[in-house]
């Protein structure tokens, strides 16, 4: 039968096993691929499982001129092991430590199958946050939540202190939602999983147009899923 609750949510709660993402990967219609066939490495839009955020160009937030940036190891691990040696950061990032610890983090994404971006996020021409856009119905995360085929995750570190707290993330966070739905049109939600813990993070994205989701138990924490629907893009 239904559920009768009209404040239940309108999807199957299905958890996916490891066969299953493999099957969504091998026969994603978006990417372009035929059942069986093997994206090539990095992603893209010939034989990617996520479009480049590359190709999605700059954009006017409130914050300033906004753009994605594809992560180049030599060029940007420095940087962004430093920001995840902040403190504040590692407590929710644990990826403190010699830069040696952000690359093993960084090089799986860069060499993989494109399920995942990681990108700098530049402001005003200046580097100064670390964004993975990633197909969350392909990843460990689908298993915890009712995924939906094409579901866009956002994970965000702002660098620096002097962004925090005053509204960046938050502009930054309804642009970079607006990008993925611009460029990913069958992609019909974008979803979060901020740690519980980190109230900030939560409200950044709350006034970013994003809907609190539920409470999730994952292996490394238990977090808000946090949802910012297509249909109700206009509305929040």
């Amino acid at each position: 039968m239904p559920p009768t609750d009209a404040s239940a949510e309108d999807t199957l709660d299905l958890r996916l096993t490891d066969e299953l993402i493999a099957l969504f990967a091998e026969g994603d219609p978006a990417a372009g691929l035929p059942a069986g066939g093997s994206p090539p490495p990095g992603g893209g839009p010939d034989g990617r499982l996520l479009d480049s955020p590359a190709q999605w160009g700059p954009v006017t937030t409130s914050a300033g001129v906004f753009q994605l940036v594809p992560v180049r190891v030599e060029r940007d691990l420095a940087l962004i092991s430093r920001w995840m040696n902040d403190p504040a950061v590692a407590a929710f990032w644990e990826l403190a430590g010699p830069e040696s610890v952000t690359a093993d983090h960084l090089r799986p994404q860069l060499r993989g199958d494109g399920r995942s971006a990681p990108c700098l996020g530049v402001l005003g021409g200046i580097p100064m946050s670390y964004w993975e856009i990633y197909r969350a119905d392909l990843d460990p995360l689908a298993r915890h939540y009712p995924a939906r085929p094409h579901d866009t995750g956002i994970h965000l570190l702002l660098g620096g202190v002097a962004d925090r707290g005053r509204g960046v993330g938050t502009a930054l966070l309804r642009a970079v939602a607006d990008l993925v739905l611009d460029h990913r049109p069958r992609c019909g939600r974008v979803v979060a999983e901020p740690d519980l813990r980190n109230t900030p993070s939560v409200s950044a994205f709350l006034s970013a147009g994003f809907r609190f989701g539920a409470e999730i138990d994952l292996p490394d924490k238990r977090a808000a899923l946090m949802v910012r629907d297509r249909a109700l893009r206009d509305l929040l």
